[in-house]
């Protein structure tokens, strides 16, 4: 049978990633796996040899998101968490694919990973690439993606 310790569930606090926690939720209840919430902070582009100076701090910067991650998360956690699910947060920087990635690679607990997909196609999709395909590809544990969905879209609700 089918079972997983512990459910990673990547959060960048959209609407698709939080109806993925929904769903990781759902199949946590199930098995009665533990979820692990992930919220990667992407780097901020800088250059080495800046045009004009500046006073804005890239690393307090970093700090006040993963200070508002945090915070989010405590809310995210009490309104589509299960009261009685063993619930961890991890929020890090670097790139996302690569970030997920690595967390599943260093924590053999990690069963399932749970993540939304945002349904770019196209040029939007080469150019910014998709964090939920790299973690398919990659992962070394199964992927379950949850497919974005715009209101009212045809098969809503069934």
């Amino acid at each position: 049978m089918l079972s997983f310790d512990k459910i990673l569930c990547p959060i960048d606090f959209s609407e698709p990633s939080v109806r993925a926690l929904e769903i990781a939720d759902g199949l946590a209840v199930r098995f009665s796996s533990a979820i692990c919430l992930v919220h990667v902070v992407p780097p901020v582009p800088t250059t080495s040899t800046p045009m004009y100076r500046t006073q804005f701090d890239v690393s307090s910067y970093h700090g006040r998101l993963k200070e508002e991650a945090k915070d989010a998360f405590e809310k995210l956690i009490v309104e589509k968490v299960s009261k009685d699910l063993k619930t961890d947060t991890l929020i890090v920087g670097g790139d996302p694919g690569t970030e997920i990635i690595r967390i599943c690679e260093e924590d053999p607990d990690v069963g399932l990973v749970v993540i939304s997909t945002h349904g770019r196609t196209g040029l939007s999709r080469f150019v910014f690439g998709s964090v939920a395909e790299k973690v398919v590809r990659h992962a070394p544990c199964p992927v379950l993606t949850v497919r974005a969905f715009t209101r009212g879209a045809a098969g809503e609700g069934a």
